[in-house]
């Protein structure tokens, strides 16, 4: 299952839920403010302690936006639009969570 983020974890519970559900082998993409999660130390410790049982990515174009490009977490991987329809056509499931 794909797993969509799009909301900060600052103003949403979103990415909370999703890894508190996600289940092991699962796909998890921040996109649009749902980015912020992969900067922010908080959200930085929850998706380190999950990346051992999920796959995480974050949309490249969203990350440069926000001018975040050096302060991206370990573990997450980057992708640009391409990379984002190859993760949705691969996976049998999407949920955007909202």
């Amino acid at each position: 299952m794909l797993h969509i983020i799009n909301k900060s974890p600052f103003e949403s519970s979103s990415l909370e839920s999703c890894l508190r559900v996600a289940q092991p082998g699962a796909a998890v993409i921040l996109i649009e403010d749902g980015v912020y999660a992969a900067t922010t130390a908080a959200a930085q410790a929850r998706l380190h302690a999950a990346s051992g049982r999920l796959r995480v990515y974050a949309l490249a174009p969203d990350i440069e936006a926000r001018g975040m490009q050096e302060r991206i977490a370990t573990g997450v991987e980057l992708v640009d639009f391409a990379g984002f329809v190859d993760l949705v056509t691969s996976h049998n499931t999407v949920q955007s969570w909202l």
